[in-house]
């Protein structure tokens, strides 16, 4: 089926892996909600997404860390008759540190993002897309959530959430004619590790292992595509996945403490 007139929502799309799927979607054609906290950067992004192509570019200053918001991107789409053929949930933030010194309400607010928002939007459109028969989910896992993770034990616990419940949701809908999948980078260069406070980190300070966010889109819009459950990108990624499925979580945590420590840290 061709992809005119149809739409595709991504959030947290002015930066990094979500503005690199915008790009493919547009190319595609498909018509795009761009969805971002920081006005003057979506109106960048819209710029520029409509330079490239020929397509619709609407445009939603939301905070995903509000309870609300979810609700509200939903509602105002239903008023406007804008039907969302594909949902990908990008938004999500990371906060490092050992948990006993970290900030808790910090904390709190990055669970709310990766999970609540997460679930919230997924199930309301979810329901629209299998009355029609018809949709795609992409939710942005991590390689996070296949290992416990020291200094940013949160957000791996965010994202071990994320892949479990991808997972559960697209085998209770398979037969739907609705898809879900998950895509699972490693590192990537993006702004996330500068929000999430991480640069001192050992596995950002080597570069060797930093991907492209150009080339993690293109996975995961592969395998969106593709009706594929899950995608890890990267080759070296694939290959550490795979090492950790056969490692105790006890010996994941102790080698992840190690990469994920400060350089100058000397515990």
């Amino acid at each position: 089926m061709g992809t005119q007139g149809k739409t595709a929502l991504i959030t947290g799309a002015t930066s990094g892996i979500g503005y690199e799927l915008a790009k493919l979607f547009a190319k595609d054609g498909y018509n795009l909600v761009i969805v971002a906290r920081h006005p003057d950067e979506l109106q960048q992004a819209a710029y520029n997404l409509k330079q490239m192509s020929n397509v619709r570019v609407l445009t939603m200053t939301k905070d995903l860390f509000i309870h609300q918001s979810a609700h509200d991107i939903y509602d105002e789409l239903r008023d406007r008759g804008i039907r969302i053929d594909v949902l990908v949930n990008n938004a999500g933030h990371g906060h490092y540190g050992e948990f006993v010194h970290s900030d808790l309400r910090t904390e709190l607010n990055i669970i709310h993002l990766n999970i609540c928002s997460l679930v919230t939007l997924t199930k309301l459109f979810l329901k629209d897309m299998v009355d029609r028969g018809e949709g795609k989910i992409l939710n942005l896992s991590s390689i996070a959530s296949k290992s416990p993770g020291p200094w940013q034990s949160v957000y791996h616990g965010t994202k071990a959430f994320v892949q479990s419940f991808t997972e559960a949701v697209r085998e209770e809908v398979k037969y739907s004619g609705v898809t879900l999948t998950a895509l699972l980078p490693g590192v990537t260069d993006t702004n996330f590790f500068h929000k999430a406070h991480m640069e001192s980190s050992k596995v950002v300070q080597d570069k060797s292992k930093i991907a492209d966010p150009a080339d993690v889109a293109k996975d995961g819009y592969k395998a969106l595509m593709e009706g594929k459950d899950m995608v890890v990108s990267g080759y070296k990624n694939k290959i550490e996945v795979a090492m950790d499925a056969v490692t105790s979580d006890q010996k994941l945590a102790e080698k992840t403490y190690q990469q994920q420590k400060p350089v100058s840290n000397t515990k």
